[in-house]
């Protein structure tokens, strides 16, 4: 098949014949797909992928009819990633998430009723484990965490900019099942991110604070003046240190998401922190670059314009969202003293508002069997612990009330939901108070 396909791009012989049906016709329509995305790209050749991969499609919702055909279809070819894959969270978890029995009756039969055959359906194209449900999968406790250098087949969003920017790996912004083709073709096409041209930074953000800045609201400055421009970050290193330890690496998470959901990004330069950086400095800069500075009036500025999307804006809110992406095993025990010492503040011994933290599955594992004073202590302020996609779930149209007066220090959350920002200092305080 595929023998008076016109392409751009210029294939190897291996290529060529697989393209023309050497390794069965799924597989062809595997590379013609990655071929047309390429060339759609201007891409000149495939390399080959080095890394795991992670998949954005993680919820058996039964409008994807399409993505469960075409995964049938690569089971019945005998295809599946050699690597081995992670995957975004799943959308539901009666256990910490509530929801009515109408609600469950609707996401068990209706909704979500694709998601017990969906998951059967990922472990046979080669999910690494029943854990590997989180949208930041190169935590340590997690295994699959990029090496510097390592080509990757990814897709979602926030784990795209920091396996780019924090690790030094190179990804592109694929979009769903694009990422699950070149796992399996072990090859992706050479475009963007990829290159050293297409690494290098349109903008040079100078951050002249007199604090640390708040990670996602400077994330989010950065994201919505450069869009899906490379940024290079001078002058954070003063509030984050030139140490990649948990503090840094969780600032930068944050840091990145909000940089990708309320722009483009997939890749920023932190002067003097991440590797790539470290190693190439202002060589990374492109001489045209323009240049946004950034200081403590430009992210109040920037806080404040936030849109309140409230039916009610003087409603008190119901639900507090904490942790999107997923947070880290240190950042776990952070809240865990944070909202510690605002109960002891506001003499209290609960949370005021139904409060739910998510973090990776094994993640939580190891923060229930490590850190067991402070996972404690986070249960008996009545917060919950869970894995789910807190966007997932705020996008269900079926949690309706549930969702309507939301509060998050998340600005992903923010962006793609109507839940309403607030800074971790603040969120804190309204989560213990029960309101404003």
């Amino acid at each position: 098949m595929n023998e008076n396909f016109k392409y751009k791009m210029e294939l190897t012989d291996e290529e060529v014949a697989i393209l023309h049906g050497s390794e069965g016709e799924t597989m062809a329509k595997v590379m013609k797909t990655l071929v047309l995305y390429g060339d759609a790209f201007s891409a000149k050749r495939f390399v080959p992928v080095t890394g795991m991969g992670h998949l954005v499609t993680s919820f058996g919702i039964s409008v994807l009819k399409p993505v469960f055909s075409i995964m049938d279809e690569l089971i019945n070819a005998g295809l599946k990633v050699d690597e081995k894959f992670t995957v975004d969270p799943r959308p539901i978890d009666y256990a910490n998430v509530k929801c009515n029995p109408l609600q469950k009756i609707v996401f068990n039969k209706v909704l979500y009723g694709m998601q017990a055959p969906y998951e059967k359906q990922l472990n046979a194209l080669g999910l690494k484990n029943a854990n590997a449900f989180t949208c930041a999968s190169y935590f340590d406790e997690v295994g699959n965490k990029p090496k510097k250098g390592d080509v990757l087949s990814w897709a979602e969003s926030s784990a795209v900019v920091y396996a780019n920017s924090v690790l030094g790996a190179r990804c592109n912004r694929n979009s769903g099942i694009i990422e699950l083709f070149g796992s399996i073709l072990g090859k992706v096409p050479e475009f963007d991110l990829l290159t050293d041209e297409g690494r290098k930074a349109k903008w040079i953000i100078e951050v002249k604070t007199e604090k640390i800045p708040e990670a996602q609201v400077l994330g989010s400055a950065i994201g919505m003046k450069v869009m899906e421009d490379v940024p290079y970050v001078k002058g954070l290193d003063k509030w984050i240190g030139t140490e990649l330890n948990d503090d840094a690496k969780a600032y930068l998470k944050d840091f990145g998401a909000a940089t990708a959901s309320n722009g483009a990004v997939g890749l920023y330069h932190i002067e003097n922190l991440p590797p790539e950086a470290v190693e190439l400095g202002e060589s990374l800069i492109n001489d045209d670059a323009k240049t946004y500075v950034i200081d403590d009036a430009e992210l109040e500025r920037v806080y404040k314009n936030y849109p309140v999307m409230w039916k009610d804006k003087n409603a008190a809110p119901k639900l507090c969202f904490i942790g999107c992406p997923h947070l880290s095993f240190a950042q776990l025990g952070e809240w865990a003293q944070r909202f510690d010492k605002e109960m002891k503040a506001q003499g209290k011994d609960k949370v005021g508002i139904r409060t739910i933290m998510t973090t990776a599955p094994d993640v939580l594992e190891k923060f229930r069997r490590e850190n067991r004073a402070d996972y404690d202590k986070l249960i008996g302020f009545g917060i919950k612990l869970t894995s789910i996609c807190p966007l997932m779930y705020m996008n269900n149209p079926l949690c309706g009330g549930d969702t309507s007066n939301v509060i998050t220090c998340s600005n992903k959350l923010r962006t793609y939901t109507t839940a309403r920002y607030f800074t971790t200092d603040d969120i804190t305080k309204i989560a213990v108070k029960g309101g404003f």
